[in-house]
């Protein structure tokens, strides 16, 4: 006989009760992780919406006044007009003041950007250096201002990060809670720059987070439609690019086309990137030899995107006018693949240049104009059976974006969210699948993340990896009198071996060591000056260490299922 109708309705009324009274005392009592917390996403929403809206507005009212046009759209144009000294010059001037900038706010002179965000998400609880941010936001604003050739998303990014690290110094906020908030920033950030609210969450979730726990997504979710809302309050519900109407895709025919747009682009991706770290690299040999001040390089830097902009004024800034005539196919094909060549060398030079700025738009012009040549050829070759070559544009677009930022799923709705245009999605995710697979087997999975690895911060590798630089040695030792720490003469054999390792040091110098050496514990000591021998101090045992890295990676896993 089944249970009485009035005693299950009873049963399960008193236990409705019971967990709602039970749920308010977690939201009421557990502190900002809670209600809260979720109080704390909304204001740092609203703050990080309101910082990329002045940036924004800033680097438009700084540019019309330097180059004297109110039409900031056609920017490019209009520079064209300007007497060819200006053109010359105004970027140098700006390199010469971000160098000052940068000399004073870093002792780099490195601008701080996305990976560095990444970096303080996973190593640093959320948080990431707020002096240098500072500095490397005015560096940026000055560079996007004058001609450099980046994008402004970068920074706007790490500007909001330094304001979330800010708060999360002043609420003492644990590694979960700071990373969250750095979340809830980021999220705000992207959404208030591209009106894109679910593509803004899930970036920073996808990029900055890495992980898709469900706890994080409320919070976030929240400070991104904040964003969102003070990017409408100026701008209103419009998209960042107007497509043309016309052109329509042949699913089930032309899917193979944009297959191999999506292998094109990831190549055109990874050229980018290599041309970017090359260049850098050769910018540190070059200013090394020449014994280049840092102060003078990002004005050397400018003079040569000036000398570049003199005949090709589309490089300067975020190129956002050059994009749009791309994706409405204003373009011929030589025009689009001299213009993405010329693109990529403009953002080699401003990167190596330590000018500032973002790869993000960058990458979103280079890849429509990657789209658009590839369309013209394909339409022309196939023309009963081929779309308008506007599609290729936008689909080359987010195939390179989504190669070089390595968040496909967050570029992809970017796209949808920047041009209003739902109906060629699988044109888009089709590109965007092959691209970011065949890129992310060339570099360390994205831009940010190779930046990382040639900094030799191994975020790419997975936690299993970057965890160990997160344990400190001394935080794990056995002091040398105590009654369960190895033997001193031992060790002093190790240290006379050259066996040890410094108290400052991390489980990713440790193990190593225990691997080549063979031994269960390790000697500690303090390293003092040159010639002195290294003073005992302890000992780390190899099974201290593996516990101190289970619980790491433990701590991990239950953040990202929590």
């Amino acid at each position: 006989m089944g249970e009485p109708l009035k005693k299950f309705l009873s049963r399960w009324i008193t236990q409705f009760r019971h967990e709602t009274r039970h749920a308010w005392l977690v939201l009421r009592e557990k502190g900002p992780s809670q209600v809260q917390f979720w109080l704390i996403a909304l204001l740092i929403g609203v703050a990080a919406g309101f910082a990329a809206l002045f940036f924004r507005k800033g680097i438009e009212g700084l540019q019309g006044f330097l180059y004297g046009t109110d039409d900031i759209a056609h920017l490019h144009s209009w520079a064209g007009t300007l007497p060819w000294y200006w053109v010359l010059l105004l970027p140098a001037i700006g390199g010469l003041v971000v160098g000052a900038v940068l000399n004073w706010f870093t002792h780099d002179g490195r601008v701080r950007s996305v990976a560095d965000v990444i970096e303080g998400s996973a190593l640093w609880e959320g948080r990431v250096e707020r002096r240098a941010g500072v500095g490397s936001a005015l560096a940026s604003f000055i560079t996007l201002s004058t001609g450099g050739s980046t994008g402004r998303e970068g920074p706007v990014v790490h500007m909001a990060a330094v304001m979330s690290a800010w708060v999360s110094a002043r609420i003492n906020a644990n590694g979960i809670t700071g990373r969250d908030l750095l979340g809830c920033a980021v999220a705000a950030a992207v959404s208030a720059s591209f009106n894109a609210p679910i593509a803004g969450a899930l970036f920073a979730l996808e990029v900055v987070l890495r992980h898709f726990a469900v706890h994080a997504f409320a919070p976030i979710a929240i400070a991104s439609v904040a964003g969102t809302v003070i990017n409408r309050i100026e701008y209103g519900d419009v998209t960042e690019f107007v497509l043309p109407a016309e052109g329509s895709l042949a699913f089930y025919v032309e899917l193979p086309a944009f297959l191999i747009l999506g292998l094109v682009s990831g190549v055109v991706a990874v050229v980018l990137m290599k041309a970017i770290f090359f260049a850098e690299d050769l910018g540190s040999v070059v200013a090394s030899r020449l014994r280049l001040p840092g102060i003078l390089r990002p004005a050397l830097t400018g003079l040569m995107l000036g000398a570049m902009a003199i005949w090709f004024p589309h490089i300067i800034g975020v190129g956002y006018e050059t994009t749009s005539l791309a994706l409405t196919g204003e373009l011929v094909l030589w025009n689009a693949v001299i213009f993405a060549v010329l693109k990529v060398i403009a953002v080699a030079i401003t990167m190596a240049g330590r000018m500032g700025g973002g790869v993000f738009s960058p990458a979103l012009m280079v890849g429509a104009l990657t789209g658009l040549a590839f369309g013209i050829i394909a339409t022309a070759v196939f023309p009963n059976v081929s779309g308008s070559e506007t599609i290729y544009a936008l689909a080359g677009m987010g195939a390179v974006a989504a190669a070089v930022l390595g968040a496909p799923i967050s570029t992809t709705l970017i796209i949808f969210e920047l041009t209003g245009d739902w109906q060629t999605g699988i044109a888009v995710m089709a590109a965007v699948s092959l691209s970011s697979a065949l890129a992310s087997r060339l570099v360390d999975r994205s831009f940010f993340l190779t930046q990382l690895e040639r900094r030799n911060i191994h975020l790419a590798a997975g936690p299993q990896a970057y965890l160990q630089a997160t344990v400190r040695v001394a935080k794990i030792m056995r002091m040398a009198d105590a009654a369960n720490g190895a033997p001193k003469e031992i060790c002093r054999e190790l240290i006379e071996q050259g066996v040890y390792v410094d108290g400052n040091a991390t489980l990713e110098t440790l193990m190593p060591i225990f691997e080549s050496s063979g031994a269960l514990f390790i000697p500690v000591v303090t390293l003092k000056g040159e010639g002195d021998p290294p003073e005992l101090r302890g000992s780390v045992f190899q099974v201290d260490a593996l516990k101190a890295l289970n619980r790491a990676l433990a701590e991990t896993a239950a953040e990202e299922h929590s």
